[in-house]
């Protein structure tokens, strides 16, 4: 049974030259992609939490809006004609 060589640092004697300018080429952009990642998913974590607080401003004003309507028409309403 023939097994294949693992790629890893440990057997990097094993790559030819060009085979190891790739690897590491790759392990730099992949370090590169995962950072974004974490970077991206944390942005979206603090997006949503503001969405949360934007939402609840957002409700608040529509409430104290509401408020104001129905006030304004009460007035409007007790005015003779």
């Amino acid at each position: 049974m023939h097994t294949n060589p693992v790629l890893t640092r440990e057997n990097a004697g094993n790559y030819s030259a060009g085979m190891q300018a790739e690897l590491d080429a790759l392990e730099t952009k992949l370090a590169l992609m995962l950072e974004r990642y974490r970077s991206m998913r944390d942005e979206t974590l603090k997006l949503r939490q503001q969405v949360v607080v934007l939402e609840s401003n957002n409700k608040n004003l529509s409430d104290k809006l509401e408020a104001a309507r129905v006030r304004t028409e009460a007035l409007y309403n007790k005015i003779p004609d």
